[in-house]
């Protein structure tokens, strides 16, 4: 899970021990099973709104019953993974002097992260933060029972700090699971419940209420849209889920706001709506294709807002619009405000990416408009975003100032898995080596180069091509953000 420091920085709630022991041999690769569940099995509920206690006797309630349904789903999750530290230093990379010194490896470390995690189906499917398990050797899920299985991982997605795992029943026996619930149906003041392990101290369940919906600016990812909870949240709850009270999934716990490293009663989860398209990927081979749309946004300003005569601010502006894509055959143009996806008012640029987030390829949503003092309602089909013929991933090297950094060029396929607008292309920076001439430049992962010396560079063959050597040196133009850039390096 994630917390705030004093200075109110967000960091995943997880809980972390680290141990010296001799490296280990590498895990061999692990085989992703095909899952045989029905998707009904995992279908979010609307039904079934909680209501305000009308009486004393009411009010004089427990928890146990849920507590009871809910308890034998949640698991315990220990992901086990080996380090062996590397030093930075950049003579380390001299064939010469690894010969005589060695590659600076350091003693490997084994590092454990500790997490909580809910079963989703009767055949061993669990929801979970990648972050619990990422780059894990061993992944271990305990039951309340004290049952252990070993974890394989499904699918996993980085934007939304998702996994999924899949561990086999004993003997065929089904395991106790939960549905999910539609995060859209809460309200602030639904009674909530979080499930898991703070501390590794055993499974905790705390109380509390739906303090805000559809928060964005919390720093965690581009696709958040998080309900925020008084419920206590503490490390190793990271994963566990946020139930309502009819036993339901509506979140999976993943941040908190803290000074003491403890919960002072706000917390985040991810909403069941992000967790079902994750599972739909896992059910086909672990690959998740989120829907595109095919355009370049903004977020509406109250100077937007003024100029274009909306009665609000609110929506998101059209920038650009991608020729034959999903909002260029369903009429959008350049200056219209989005205000609404599927009947779901858009505040920002983040809930725009959420709502799309949460569409299944090929489905049709109608989309509410401002354009030229009216509201219109158009029809739009979303697709696949498409990719560039032959596109790969290059490390480049040689005498020049990016040596050391991962590109690929950037297709609407490539900005729609990294969060990235897509305008006129370019070749975007996914990686840079420490200590290499690219670590020195202050390019950043993220960032799209757009031209080498003035000459413009769609694929990663053209920029490696026009980064050969220069007498006169390089001048790089790069965008980061909704900002051009350029960068100057001398010849050497």
């Amino acid at each position: 899970m994630v917390r705030f420091s004093q200075q109110l920085k967000l960091c995943y709630v997880g809980l972390c021990i680290a141990g010296c022991v001799m490296a280990a041999d590498s895990p061999q690769p692990i085989a992703v099973p095909t899952l045989t569940q029905d998707l009904s099995e995992v279908s979010l509920d609307a039904t079934s709104l909680p209501v305000v206690p009308d009486s004393r006797e009411a009010l004089q309630m427990s928890y146990a019953p849920v507590v009871d349904k809910v308890s034998p789903c949640v698991v315990n999750i220990y992901a086990t993974r080996i380090e062996v530290p590397q030093a930075n230093l950049p003579y380390f990379s001299d064939p010469l002097f690894r010969h005589f010194f060695g590659d600076g490896s350091g003693v490997a470390r084994v590092q454990k992260s500790l997490g909580s995690g809910v079963v989703v189906s009767k055949d061993g499917v669990i929801v979970t933060n990648l972050h619990v398990i990422q780059h894990a050797a061993e992944i271990k899920v305990a039951f309340a029972d004290d049952k252990e299985f070993t974890a394989k991982v499904l699918a996993k997605d980085a934007r939304t700090d998702l996994a999924i795992l899949k561990i086999e029943p004993e003997k065929g026996k089904p395991f106790p699971f939960l549905a999910f619930r539609d995060a859209d149906t809460l309200r602030v003041g639904d009674f909530v419940l979080a499930v898991g392990n703070p501390f590794g101290v055993g499974q905790t369940v705390t109380s509390g209420i739906v303090s805000g919906l559809a928060r964005t600016q919390v720093g965690v990812s581009d696709l958040y849209s998080l309900i925020q909870t008084d419920a206590a949240i503490n490390p190793g709850n990271s994963g566990g889920p946020l139930v309502t009270l009819d036993g339901k999934i509506v979140g999976i716990n993943t941040a908190i706001f803290s000074t003491s490293g403890g919960s002072v009663g706000i917390g985040f989860a991810i909403p069941s709506n992000l967790v079902l398209p994750l599972l739909a990927a896992a059910e086909h081979g672990g690959k998740l294709i989120r829907p595109w749309a095919g355009v370049a946004i903004d977020t509406v300003t109250n100077g937007i807002a003024t100029a274009l005569g909306l009665p609000k601010t609110e929506g998101v502006l059209v920038r650009d619009v991608y020729k034959k894509g999903p909002a260029d055959k369903a009429g959008l143009t350049s200056g219209d405000v989005v205000l609404k996806i599927a009947g779901h008012p858009l505040r920002n640029e983040a809930a725009f990416r959420f709502r799309m987030a949460t569409l299944k390829v090929g489905e049709t949503v109608s989309v509410e408009i401002w354009r030229q003092g009216e509201n219109k309602t158009l029809s739009m089909r979303v697709e696949t975003p498409p990719d560039l013929p032959g596109n790969r991933r290059l490390s480049l090297s040689g005498r020049q100032p990016l040596n050391g950094a991962v590109v690929t060029g950037l297709s609407p396929s490539v900005a729609n898995e990294l969060g990235l607008s897509y305008v006129g292309g370019g070749v975007v920076i996914l990686g840079i080596n420490p200590g290499t001439p690219a670590s020195l430049t202050g390019l950043q992962p993220g960032d799209v180069v757009v031209s080498i010396n003035g000459v413009e560079v769609k694929t990663v063959d053209e920029l490696s091509r026009n980064l050969g050597r220069s007498k006169q040196g390089w001048e790089i133009t790069f965008t980061r953000g909704s900002r051009t850039q350029t960068l100057v390096v001398g010849n050497w």
